[in-house]
C-alpha cells in the first residue's frame, strides 16, 4: 500500500473529523487555542502525532500544507458520535473512535519517547556545560589562599609529575603522552561523566506501540539515541578546546597542553560514541530488513560520512604523521573536521529537517569555530600585512625581524607568497618586542668550566657567560626559527617576505611574586624565556645548552646571569640542587626546550619540592603544536 502523502492528510474529511473527534474526547484539559495551535502548527497534527523519530518509511516533512479546516471545523463536521473503530494498518473510509487499549498503548509509547528524548537532550547539556565550568571549577583552586610551602608541595606530589614513569612530554613509542597527575585527573572525570551519562536514565515502556513484545529493541533504540546525543553535545567541546582563542585559556591560566590533552581525550569519546550511534542503528535496521532501504537515503549516507571522517581523524593526528608532515597533518586534519561537522549536520537535516532540534548542536559548533576563525582575523588585522627580514644565523637557525608589528607570548605567522597554501599558519615565540637585526649582535665569551654530562649535541663543547654589545633598535618583532622540510625550509632561500601577524596569544607568566627565577632551556627554545628575562625584577639565572655558537651569538643576553653550554647539555640534577640550596625565597623554574630535558627536569624539580624547605614551583614553557 503506498504511503499517505501529507495533502492527503490536509484535506481528507474522515481523517480531519477522526482527528477532531480523538482530541476532543481525549484532551479534555486542553483549552480551544492550544488545541488550535497544535492542529494549524505542527506537522503532527496532521500526520505524524509523534511517529517514532526512526520509524522505516517515514519520509519527515517539517513544513506540511496547513489543513483545510481548523480544529473546531473539523469538530463541526463530526455530526453525532462515530460508530466505527480504526483498525491498525487498514484504510480510514469513515469516521472513527480510537479504541481505549490502542489510545492507551499509544500515549505511554510516546510518553516515554518523550521522557526519554527529554532525557537524552538533558545529559547533552549536562555534558557540555561540565566541559566548561569542570576547568573552571578546577583553576579556581589557584586562588585558595594556602600557604606556599604547602601549595608547592601539594603540586610536587599531585599536580606536575607524570602519572606514571619519568616522562610527559616524551611520547611512549612515538605514540602515547604519559599525562601528568593533575591531568589525569581530568581524564578520569571525562571519563567518569562519559560513562555515566551514557548509561544511566533508561526506561521501557511495554506493551509498546513500535517495539511490540521486544523490550531489549527499544532499549538499544534509546541507547543509539543517546549516544547520537552526547556524541553531538562533545562536538563544540572538541572544538573549543583546540581553538587558539578558547576562552577558558582566559578564565582558568591552564597551559596549552592541558587543553591539547582535554581535546584529545574529547575526541575518543566523540567518536566511540558516534562509532556506538552508528552501530546500534545499523543491528537495528538490519533486524527489522530495513537496511537495504535506509542505506540509500542521504541521511544514513551523510551519518556514514560523519562517523567515518571521525575515526579517520583519529590515526590521521598520531605523533609521528603530525611531526614529520605537519603541514600535511594540518590539511587533512581541517578536511576531516570538516566532514565530520558537515556530515553530522546533514545527517540531522536529511532526516529530520529542522523539526526536532537536533540540528542545535551543530550550530553551537558553527558558533565556536566561528568565533575562533573570525577572532584570528581581528588579531591579523590589527598589524595587517608586514614584511620580514630574514637573516640567516648558521646551517639550522635564522631570524626573523618584523618592522613595526606588536604582540606577545607567542604568535601564528602566514607567508601568503610562500607556498601555494596561504592560508597556513606557524607557531613562533616571539623573542622581542624591540627588533636588532641579527647582523649588529655580538658576543664576548669567557670560558668556563664544563658543568654538562657526556651526552654532547657536538664534537666541540663549552660553557660561555654571555653578554651583548647595545645597538639601537626599533618597534617590531623577533622570531629564531629553527629550519625543517616544508614552509620554514623554504624561508631561507629569501631575504624578505611578506606576513600576516597573528600576536598576542598564550601570554607569559607573571613571575614577579617569585624572589629567585631559574631558566633551564634547550636550543630554539630560548625565545619562550628571552622576554621574561628582560623584564624578572628579581635575582634570575639562566641556564641554556645549545647545539651551535651562532645561535647563541643571535640572542641579546645583555644583563642577564646566563651559563651557555655549547655542544653539550648540563647536569640538570646538580645544577638545580644547587641552585634551591642556594635559593632564600620562592623559586619558579622555568623549562622550556627538548622533551627529554623537559622531562627530566620536572622530575627533578618535584622531587627536590617535596623535601626543600622553600616553595618551589615548576613552569613548563614548552609551546607545542
Amino acid at each position: 500500500m503506498a504511503d499517505t502523502s501529507p495533502e492527503c492528510y490536509a484535506n481528507d474529511n474522515v481523517f480531519l473529523t477522526s482527528f477532531a473527534w480523538c482530541i476532543h474526547t481525549r484532551c479534555t484539559d486542553l483549552s480551544i487555542w492550544e488545541i488550535e495551535k497544535y492542529w494549524q502548527s505542527t506537522e503532527a497534527s496532521i500526520r505524524n502525532s509523534h511517529r517514532r523519530l526512526d520509524e522505516p518509511g517515514v519520509n519527515v516533512n517539517a513544513y506540511p500544507p496547513a489543513p483545510k479546516w481548523t480544529y473546531q471545523e473539523a469538530l463541526s463536521n463530526v455530526n453525532g458520535t462515530p460508530t466505527a473503530t480504526v483498525v491498525f494498518a487498514l484504510p480510514l473510509k469513515e469516521k472513527s473512535l480510537v479504541s481505549d487499549a490502542d489510545y492507551q498503548v499509544q500515549y505511554n509509547t510516546m510518553g516515554m519517547f518523550e521522557k526519554m528524548e527529554v532525557a537524552h537532550e538533558r545529559y547533552g547539556l549536562i555534558l557540555i556545560a561540565l566541559g566548561a565550568a569542570v576547568p573552571i571549577f578546577f583553576s579556581l583552586f589557584r586562588f585558595i589562599p594556602l600557604p606556599k610551602l604547602l601549595i608547592s608541595k601539594i603540586h610536587a606530589l599531585f599536580i606536575d609529575p607524570p602519572l606514571f614513569g619519568r616522562r610527559h612530554k616524551a611520547p611512549y613509542f612515538n605514540l602515547l603522552i604519559m599525562p601528568t597527575r593533575g591531568q589525569a585527573i581530568l581524564i578520569f572525570y571525562m571519563v567518569a561523566v562519559n560513562v555515566v551519562l551514557s548509561g544511566v536514565g533508561y526506561d521501557s515502556a511495554q506493551p509498546n506501540a513500535w517495539w511490540v513484545n521486544n523490550k531489549d529493541q527499544e532499549l538499544l533504540t534509546s541507547f543509539s539515541n543517546r549516544m547520537g546525543v552526547l556524541s553531538f553535545a562533545n562536538l563544540p567541546l572538541l572544538i573549543l578546546y583546540a581553538g587558539r582563542n578558547n576562552f577558558l585559556y582566559w578564565v582558568t591560566d591552564w597551559t596549552q597542553s592541558t587543553f591539547m590533552l582535554l581535546h584529545r581525550w574529547t575526541a575518543y569519546f566523540c567518536t566511540l560514541q558516534a562509532c556506538l550511534h552508528s552501530a546500534a542503528w545499523l543491528q537495528i535496521y538490519v533486524s527489522m530488513g530495513q537496511h537495504d532501504i535506509e542505506a540509500k537515503l542521504p541521511y544514513w549516507v551523510w551519518g556514514i560520512i560523519g562517523t567515518l571522517a571521525m575515526s579517520i581523524l583519529l590515526p590521521a593526528s598520531v605523533i609521528p604523521f603530525r611531526a614529520k608532515l605537519y603541514e600535511l597533518f594540518l590539511a587533512v586534519h581541517i578536511v576531516l573536521a570538516v566532514f565530520a561537522v558537515v556530515g553530522s549536520y546533514l545527517h540531522i537535516v536529511y532526516r529530520f529537517q529542522d523539526q526536532w532540534g537536533y540540528e542545535i548542536w551543530m550550530y553551537i559548533c558553527f558558533a565556536v569555530w566561528g568565533f575562533d576563525r573570525v577572532a584570528r582575523v581581528i588579531r591579523m588585522a590589527r598589524n595587517g600585512l608586514m614584511w620580514a627580514d630574514i637573516t640567516i644565523i648558521d646551517e639550522e637557525y635564522m631570524q626573523l625581524d618584523i618592522d613595526g608589528a606588536v604582540g606577545s607570548g607567542h604568535a601564528y605567522l602566514y607567508f601568503p607568497t610562500l607556498t601555494w597554501r596561504p592560508w597556513e599558519s606557524h607557531p613562533f615565540s616571539i623573542l622581542a618586542s624591540r627588533v636588532k637585526p641579527a647582523s649588529a649582535k655580538s658576543m664576548n665569551n669567557s670560558i668556563m668550566p664544563p658543568q654538562s654530562s657526556g651526552n654532547s649535541y657536538s664534537k666541540e663543547s663549552s660553557v660561555m657567560e654571555v653578554a651583548a654589545v647595545k645597538e639601537k633598535s626599533r618597534v617590531g618583532l623577533s622570531f629564531l626559527v629553527r629550519s625543517f622540510t616544508g614552509a620554514t625550509g623554504l624561508l631561507r632561500s629569501h631575504t624578505r617576505v611578506p606576513v600576516f601577524v597573528e600576536a598576542g596569544y598564550l601570554p607569559h607568566h607573571d613571575l614577579s611574586k617569585y624572589q629567585k627565577l631559574v631558566c633551564i632551556i634547550g636550543g630554539v627554545a630560548i625565545t619562550a624565556v628571552a622576554p621574561i628575562l628582560q623584564t624578572y625584577p628579581g635575582n634570575a639565572k639562566l641556564y641554556w645548552s645549545s647545539r651551535t655558537e651562532g645561535l647563541v651569538q643571535s640572542v641579546d643576553l645583555n644583563g642577564v646571569d646566563a651559563n651557555v653550554s655549547v655542544g653539550n647539555r648540563f647536569r640538570l640534577r646538580a645544577v638545580l640542587e644547587e641552585e634551591v640550596g642556594n635559593a632564600d625565597g620562592s623559586l619558579a623554574v622555568v623549562v622550556s626546550g627538548p622533551a627529554p630535558m623537559v622531562d627530566e627536569a620536572r622530575c627533578i624539580v618535584s622531587e627536590l619540592a617535596l623535601r626543600a624547605p622553600i616553595p618551589i614551583t615548576f613552569i613548563d614553557e614548552t609551546y607545542i603544536w
